[in-house]
């Protein structure tokens, strides 16, 4: 049994700031510390569990985040970027179920860390079939494409419950409680290591129980709308074949698959200027 997990880093054991998670802030290199101690948390779980072998991929911008000599041994890690699968990179070498770490709520979402939906700075929001969605569901749909489940998510409150509405009956670990967009009451390590753990534990035991929630998948052809923060982005994403512009600030295009709607949702995106 092979475990997948995904890590972010907005949704991590005490990030509430943007100067957390930014190569070349001071804070940064703490912050990467903690991140790689909630993987190593999931990791300790999957394999409790009985996993027989857990890939880590680092999705938190270019990939470049968890620090391997302080990761479990007993697992691989996917650093660098860009891939084409993204901050799923591995999901299609015969994985039997994905864990998200560190994951944050999409754009918009209210008492929410670091809210966003792929960048702060371009996406005011995306739509997936007419359902807005941010990176829980959209990483989930890549997965679902591949016949493979989402079984467990950790982050603040608000993403833990962005993913039990939309994917079903997964394993949740809060570790913190936003106030604001940029303030939380904050778990310590210890507390949240060892939720992470735990919820780890039971989703990979539900997996060998055969009680784990299906694969998401959205209807397919896939359709997209992408609202940016301002014309000009639609402007330069424009330049993509097969996009429409309905209005100013919002393009929209259809895609066979989830896979081709991903990078093209990535190039849109790279297009506006993130």
């Amino acid at each position: 049994m092979k475990i997948l997990i995904a890590a972010d880093m907005e949704g991590v054991t005490g990030v509430v700031h943007w100067n957390h998670v930014t190569p070349g802030h001071e804070e940064y290199p703490r912050f990467r510390r903690l991140m790689t101690g909630d993987v190593n948390a999931a990791i300790r779980g999957a394999f409790e569990a009985g996993a027989d072998e857990v890939v880590v991929t680092d999705g938190h911008s270019a990939g470049r985040n968890i620090l391997i000599e302080e990761l479990d041994p007993r697992a691989r890690l996917n650093a660098g970027g860009p891939a084409p699968l993204a901050m799923v990179r591995g999901v299609d070498g015969e994985v039997s179920a994905v864990i998200f770490v560190g994951y944050h709520a999409r754009v918009g979402t209210p008492h929410a860390v670091l809210e966003h939906t792929w960048s702060s700075s371009c996406v005011a929001d995306l739509r997936v079939n007419g359902q807005s969605m941010g990176e829980i569901g959209l990483n989930a749909a890549v997965c679902g494409h591949f016949d493979v489940p989402v079984i467990m998510v950790s982050g603040d409150e608000s993403a833990c419950a962005e993913g039990i509405e939309l994917l079903g009956s997964i394993e949740t670990a809060a570790v913190k409680r936003a106030i604001g967009r940029m303030a939380a009451e904050c778990l310590s390590p210890e507390v949240t290591q060892a939720a992470i753990y735990s919820a780890a534990v039971q989703a990979v035991s539900c997996l060998r129980a055969g009680e784990a929630p299906p694969p998401f998948r959205p209807q397919t052809p896939v359709g997209i709308a992408i609202e940016f923060v301002h014309s000009e982005m639609a402007d330069e994403a424009m330049i993509l074949p097969g996009v429409s512009r309905p209005e100013g600030r919002r393009i929209e295009f259809t895609a066979d698959d989830v896979p081709t709607a991903y990078r093209l949702f990535q190039a849109a995106v790279s297009l506006a200027g993130d």
